[in-house]
C-alpha cells in the first residue's frame, strides 16, 4: 500500500517559526525566537491561523517520500491544481520495469482499500484490461525498439550507434506505453509548505488523495504534536471529483493546440541566452517584470502522458482537464496499431465507464487517453517552458505541442517579433547543446537556413 515517510522537516517548531514572523512585521525590533510551541499556540491559532495570515505559515516545509502511488494519482491528484510544491516523480520513460511485470496483487489490493464498493464483476474487469494492456505492450515492444532505432538513424545524423543502442529501448517503452493504464504504482519525492499542506489536506478530491493526505498530516503531527487544530476533519471536503468524459472517439496522431489569444509586442523584453541557461533568470531580474503582463493563452489536447510533464511547469496556470475520449498515437505505435488495440482503448472509454467509480475510472486511464484544458502563459513562463520542450530531448508529443504552439505564433505575429525569436532551445541561439553526453543527435547547423523545427518520429 502507499507509503508516506517525511524525510526533511523545519529545525524550529513551525508555530514559533510562524510567530517570529508574525511579530517581525508589527515590532520595531527583531523578536526573540521562542524554542515552546506551547507557548505561542494561542496566539498563532487565534491571529495567524483562523484569520488567514498564512504567509506566516509558509516558511516551513515539509519533504516527502512517497511510494508505491498510482501514477494517475499524483497527474489527477496531488499535481493537478496547487502549484505550491516541488516534485520529482520515477520516470515511466527511464524505469521500463513498471510496465514488463506488474504486481498484479498490488493492483487488486489498491482497488479494494481505497473502492471497497467496487463489484467483484467489475475488479475482474478492470485486472482483465490492465493484462491485456500488458499483453500488448511485451507484445510489440522488441518491434517498437527497432522502429526507434530506424527513425533514430533517420533524424539524428550526429548520434552513434552507442547512442542509439542506448535509447532506442527508452524511446520505445515511452511510445508504446500509451496503451498501459495509470494505475500502475510510481513513487516521488514532495515538498509542500505547511498551509498548503492543510489546503490540500481539507481540499481532498479522490480517496487516495484523501488518504495521502491524512498520511502526511500525521506523519507532520508526530513531530510537531500542537498543529493539530489546524487540521479540522468537519471542515474536509468529502465530494469525489474527476474529468467528466466526451462522447466521440477519433485515434489521434498528433497533440492538439489552438492559439486563444496573444500578449502585446510592445510589451516584451527579448533575454540574452546567458540570462535563461543554465540558470533561468527572467523571474528574478526587474528589468523583465514586464514580461510578466502579457499572455499567451491556448487550448491543448494531449495525452495523459504529456499531461504529467506539463505540469511540470508551475509558472504557467491551466485549466480544468476533460477526457476528449480520443486516444493518442505517436509515431512508433502508428506503425503498429491495429483494430484490436483501438478496441482496447474503447473498452475502458465505453465499457468500463459507469460500471465503477469515476474517480477510479480516471485512475485507471491509460496514458494514451487524451484530455483538454486551457493554458495561460506569461512571456517568461512560456520562455522558459519552450526552451525545455523545443529541445530534441523532450517527448515526441510534448515536442509537438511546443512547435505548433510556435507555428501558430508565427502566423499571428510579425516575423521580426521578439518572441518568436526567442522561443528556441538553447542550442538555436550557440550553436552547441548544453546537455552534453545527452546530445540528441540533431542536425545543429541548419538552424541558420533549414527547417529547425520539423516534424519528429523519436
Amino acid at each position: 500500500m502507499i507509503k508516506i515517510t517525511l524525510i526533511n522537516q523545519p529545525t524550529v517548531s513551525p508555530l514559533c517559526s510562524a510567530e517570529h514572523a508574525a511579530k517581525t512585521c508589527y515590532q520595531a525590533e527583531v523578536p526573540t525566537l521562542k524554542t515552546d510551541p506551547e507557548l505561542v499556540r494561542d496566539f498563532v491559532d487565534k491571529n495567524l491561523f483562523k484569520t488567514g495570515h498564512h504567509t506566516t505559515l509558509q516558511h516551513q516545509n515539509f519533504t516527502f517520500v512517497i511510494e508505491n502511488i498510482a501514477i494517475s494519482d499524483v497527474t489527477f491528484g496531488l499535481h493537478l491544481t496547487s502549484p505550491f510544491y516541488n516534485s520529482d516523480q520515477r520516470s515511466g520513460r527511464f524505469c521500463g520495469q513498471m510496465f514488463t511485470n506488474p504486481d498484479y496483487v498490488w493492483i487488486e489490493n489498491y482497488i479494494k482499500f481505497f473502492w471497497p464498493e467496487v463489484s467483484d464483476e467489475g475488479l475482474v474487469k478492470i485486472l482483465d484490461f490492465v493484462k491485456q494492456s500488458i499483453k500488448i505492450y511485451q507484445d510489440n515492444i522488441e518491434k517498437a525498439t527497432d522502429l526507434a532505432k530506424q527513425f533514430l538513424r533517420q533524424e539524428r545524423p550526429y548520434i552513434s550507434e552507442k547512442f542509439i543502442e542506448r535509447n532506442a529501448p527508452k524511446i520505445a517503452q515511452e511510445q508504446l506505453r500509451v496503451f498501459i493504464p495509470t494505475i500502475l504504482p510510481t513513487a516521488l519525492v514532495y515538498t509542500i509548505n505547511l498551509s498548503s499542506l492543510v489546503a490540500l489536506w481539507q481540499a481532498a478530491w479522490t480517496p487516495v488523495l484523501r488518504f495521502v493526505t491524512d498520511q502526511m498530516r500525521l506523519c507532520v503531527i508526530a513531530e510537531h504534536p500542537a498543529l493539530v487544530f489546524m487540521f479540522d476533519e468537519e471542515k474536509r471536503n468529502k465530494t469525489d471529483w474527476a474529468p467528466s468524459i466526451k462522447d466521440s472517439y477519433q485515434l489521434k496522431f498528433k497533440p492538439g493546440c489552438s492559439l486563444l489569444d496573444v500578449l502585446d509586442e510592445a510589451s516584451f523584453k527579448n533575454p540574452e541566452p546567458h540570462q535563461t541557461q543554465p540558470i533561468d533568470l527572467l523571474h528574478f531580474l526587474p528589468e523583465f517584470m514586464d514580461n510578466n503582463i502579457g499572455e499567451v493563452r491556448a487550448e491543448v489536447e494531449v495525452s495523459v502522458a504529456t499531461m504529467g510533464q506539463d505540469q511540470r511547469h508551475r509558472t504557467i496556470k491551466r485549466g480544468a482537464p476533460i477526457f476528449t475520449k480520443n486516444f493518442y498515437c505517436p509515431p512508433i505505435v502508428k506503425e503498429l496499431i491495429t483494430s484490436e488495440h483501438e478496441a482496447f482503448f474503447l473498452s475502458w472509454a465505453d465499457d468500463l465507464r459507469g460500471l465503477i467509480p469515476d474517480s477510479l475510472h480516471t485512475a485507471i486511464a491509460p496514458y494514451g487517453a487524451m484530455v483538454e484544458y486551457k493554458k495561460t502563459a506569461s512571456a517568461n513562463a512560456l520562455l522558459h517552458e519552450q526552451s525545455k520542450r523545443l529541445c530534441w530531448s523532450a517527448q515526441e508529443e510534448i515536442y509537438h505541442l511546443s512547435r505548433d504552439l510556435r507555428l501558430l505564433l508565427q502566423q499571428k505575429l510579425s516575423d521580426s517579433h521578439l518572441l518568436l525569436r526567442a522561443l528556441v532551445p538553447p542550442c538555436h541561439d550557440t550553436g552547441k547543446c548544453v546537455e552534453g553526453d545527452r546530445y540528441c543527435g540533431r542536425n545543429i547547423n541548419i538552424r541558420i537556413s533549414g527547417d529547425y523545427f520539423p516534424d519528429r518520429c523519436v
